[in-house]
């Protein structure tokens, strides 16, 4: 039997949608036509990506009365339109490419994209991408540009590492850390010329100097001059790296300043630091309205579990897909450590390493990280606790846990008789 549909089609009165280039942008905006009532006015320009056009392509917008702008992620190109055309009465909202399909058969201009994406937008069947205000983008990009630099000085030394390998150095099997106070001295000395093991391995410092017999084998190798000016120019490198992320650290923490209280409740939570919630700040922002509710975030981060279904059928979990890989990485991080912590997660990430393997874990502590950031940042009030690693033991009934342990006896070979204490 037919029923009415509930569908009301609302359409955007004075819309704009713009294909965004890196030197051009093509603008398409569609008003109502005051003379002819339920038709629409169209235009189309191409509009230069240099800032005056921009802001003459702005003024022209609010000329018409434009209300909400929507364009396609392309690239960082769309950066430089979207901070321009942001300004109070206006929505601009930045659309995933693939919410906006081309239609087989239609052709392909930049003049038509704009036209249709303007038409798809002006029914709202686009959804917004999430895009922070401006405090948030900028603790955004110190956070980020600080992961490369640490990423930056890791290959550094990782180069050096290698080089030395094939000098016959073999320092880091002696050493836990080649960069130390002892490694650096001996390094330094290998780039001024020094080449006798013994006087080399009298630089050890501390703890190190147990193991002078070693060093001494460790540091007998092939080291030649070609060796020392690549060793000096890798070093200046990561020195260099060093002393850039001194100043971008001083940056974010200044950045950080009027999240402050945001990052102490998020410190509370087992396993996140500082650093840590600077990047989840940074990342997903402190206003939690943007996610309805902590499934909306985790979606969007990609840490919620995907499903595949055809015929009926399911066909077990399929991947989670790629999200913000900034925070993925992150989240990652805090997974492992916490992995080895005696707490609730460390717990859970425990008991599904051992079933599903370490990358299931980590995806479904990472989500229940996220499900507490969002209660945290949602609820002035609310606080972070603790489970406890003996949770899921509770959680289970004394006569379920008896069940168990007979079982488990039982597949061993044993007969199994209970006595109660007296």
């Amino acid at each position: 039997m037919l029923a009415e549909a509930q569908d009301h089609e609302e359409i955007i009165e004075r819309v704009a949608a713009i294909d965004v280039g890196k030197a051009e942008v093509m603008c398409c905006v569609r008003v109502p036509d005051r003379v002819h009532p339920g038709r629409r006015l169209q235009e189309v320009r191409p509009y230069s990506t240099m800032t005056r056009s921009l802001l003459l392509l702005s003024d022209r917008l609010a000329e018409l009365g434009v209300t909400r702008v929507v364009m396609e992620a392309t690239s960082d190109y769309w950066k430089p339109v979207f901070y321009l055309l942001e300004r109070p009465g206006r929505q601009v909202w930045l659309v995933n490419a693939r919410d906006v399909k081309h239609l087989p058969g239609r052709p392909k201009t930049d003049r038509l994209d704009a036209v249709w994406l303007c038409k798809v937008a002006e029914r709202q069947m686009l959804r917004p991408s999430f895009v922070p205000p401006p405090e948030v983008r900028r603790l955004r990009d110190l956070t980020r540009y600080r992961c490369d630099l640490v990423r930056a000085r890791t290959s550094e030394k990782n180069r050096v590492e290698k080089l030395l390998e094939d000098a016959c150095i073999k320092l880091s099997v002696v050493a836990s850390d080649i960069f130390g106070v002892s490694g650096r001295a001996m390094m330094a000395q290998l780039i001024d010329g020094q080449r006798n093991a013994q006087q080399l391995a009298q630089l050890a410092k501390a703890g190190m100097r147990r193991k002078i017999p070693v060093l001494e084998e460790a540091l007998t190798g092939r080291f030649t001059d070609h060796h020392a000016f690549l060793l000096a120019t890798m070093l200046r490198r990561i020195d260099g790296i060093d002393a850039d992320l001194t100043a971008v650290e001083t940056e974010v923490e200044q950045a950080l300043a009027p999240f402050a209280v945001a990052v102490a409740r998020l410190d509370e939570i087992i396993g996140v630091g500082v650093t840590a919630a600077s990047v989840i700040i940074a990342e997903i922002g402190v206003d939690m309205s943007r996610f309805p509710t902590p499934a909306h975030l985790s979606s969007w981060a990609k840490f919620a579990p995907g499903v595949s279904e055809s015929a009926g059928r399911r066909k077990g979990r399929s991947a989670t897909g790629h999200g913000n890989r900034y925070l993925a990485s992150v989240l990652g991080e805090i997974a492992v450590v916490v992995g080895r912590t005696d707490t609730f997660l460390g717990e859970r990430y425990r008991r599904i390493a051992r079933r599903r393997g370490t990358n299931r874990a980590i995806v479904a502590v990472g989500r229940s990280i996220l499900v507490i950031v969002w209660h945290l940042l949602s609820d002035s009030e609310a606080r972070y606790r603790d489970l406890g690693a003996e949770f899921y033991q509770r959680q289970r009934g004394t006569e379920r846990q008896k069940a168990g342990h007979i079982r488990q006896l039982q597949a061993l070979g044993y007969h199994v008789t209970l006595e109660p204490v007296a």
